[in-house]
């Protein structure tokens, strides 16, 4: 038996990629193309869908990370910021549509939005399969470390 806790987005890591945008810390993204080459872009869209899910808005539907996902759903986000030496999502992401691409736009940070108000972007919700980091605490190293079941 493991003992690596399930995944649950708590209101700490929440808050985290909440203000990411707003703290310059916006969070990076690594697809994997076709051809099994890294796409990396910065998303300032990032937000919490679910316990164990992230979505993300891009702006760009024919661009080379959407193009990846349809391609290869293995995926990580990356965050670094403030008391945060490492945060990492891994999961495998999809392009969503109907209500799912409303919510992803509708959770998205309010600058992302306005930079696409006729909605014409692609919504990405990730099913995380690891979350992993360091924050810090007080001074003190708090390790996070937990997997889908």
């Amino acid at each position: 038996m493991s003992d690596t806790p399930a995944i649950k987005i708590n209101e700490e890591l929440a808050a985290l990629v909440a203000g990411a945008l707003d703290g310059g810390n916006a969070i990076i993204v690594t697809a994997v193309s076709a051809d099994r080459k890294p796409v990396v872009s910065i998303r300032g869209s990032v937000a919490v869908f679910g316990d164990d899910q992230l979505s993300f808005w891009a702006r760009n539907t024919e661009g080379g990370t959407i193009e990846a996902i349809r391609a290869n759903p293995a995926v990580s986000l990356l965050y670094r910021g403030p008391g945060v030496p490492l945060l990492m999502f891994t999961g495998r992401a999809r392009v969503v549509e109907g209500a799912e691409r409303d919510r992803a736009y509708d959770v998205a940070h309010e600058r992302e939005q306005k930079a696409d108000a006729d909605k014409k972007g692609a919504a990405v919700v990730v099913d995380l399969d690891e979350v992993r980091g360091v924050l810090v605490k007080d001074g003190a190293r708090e390790f996070v470390k937990m997997a889908r079941a």
